[in-house]
């Protein structure tokens, strides 16, 4: 069965764009938070998964090929950065200080979530770069002797729900400024929160994805200490 669906090494891209493709013409359809691409996808591939019997190792073996995607992608990030660089120079300490400011509530309660529920130490490290792009998370969890793969899960589940979530939030805190939504959206809600600060705006999407650059090489320090608090 599996030899008949997944018989090309493509064929879990395909499965996976056209997953993806599906939940986007939902959000045209249903502009709702909760109407996600990125979760229906996620959705509609386990459910294939589940329904045809494939097992996830064979998926992924030929889904791979958009992990390679990551790396460039992230990168390309620095080109609306780059655009806005005026208005970064004129609020880099606003700017720096939200950073920071995210990135240690993060890591405070990722600490504080794992004294209430005694989490072992590989499962506290795993939870620490939760905030962080998947590519640097991942190396994080590993280096730090967690578990990689359950990082990335939790990293997209951080993306997906600050995704849902930023609008109700700004909406109900008030918060207008372009510069503090990107700099809210990409610190704590890495690239898949930055998708969401591009629909917002350009300033907004700039400035998500220099929080992005900036938290992630904050977080490799800051999680280094932190892992060694618990």
């Amino acid at each position: 069965m599996e030899n008949l669906i997944l018989n090309s090494a493509a064929s879990g891209v395909f499965i996976s764009l056209a997953a993806y493709g599906i939940g986007t013409l939902v959000k045209r359809k249903w502009n709702s938070p909760l109407a996600n691409p990125l979760l229906i996808a996620i959705i509609l591939v386990i459910l294939f998964l589940k329904l045809s019997g494939v097992e996830y190792e064979t998926y992924n073996a030929s889904a791979k090929y958009l992990t390679y995607l990551l790396a460039p992608a992230t990168v390309s990030l620095a080109i609306p950065m780059y655009e806005r660089m005026q208005l970064l120079k004129e609020n880099y300490a606003a700017i720096l200080t939200g950073i920071l400011s995210g990135v240690l509530a993060s890591l405070v309660c990722v600490l504080a979530m794992a004294l209430v529920f005694h989490l072992s130490q590989a499962e506290y490290v795993t939870l620490l770069p939760k905030s962080v792009t998947t590519v640097i998370g991942m190396d994080i969890a590993k280096e730090l002797g967690g578990h990689s793969e359950i990082a990335a899960a939790v990293i997209i589940i951080t993306g997906v729900l600050g995704n849902m979530a930023a609008e109700p939030i700004c909406r109900i805190f008030a918060i207008r400024h372009p510069v503090a939504k990107g700099i809210a959206l990409g610190t704590s809600a890495h690239a898949i929160g930055t998708a969401k600060a591009m629909e917002m705006g350009e300033t907004e999407g700039a400035m998500s994805s220099l929080a992005i650059v900036v938290a992630g090489v904050c977080t490799v320090v800051g999680a280094t200490v932190f892992a060694g608090l618990l």
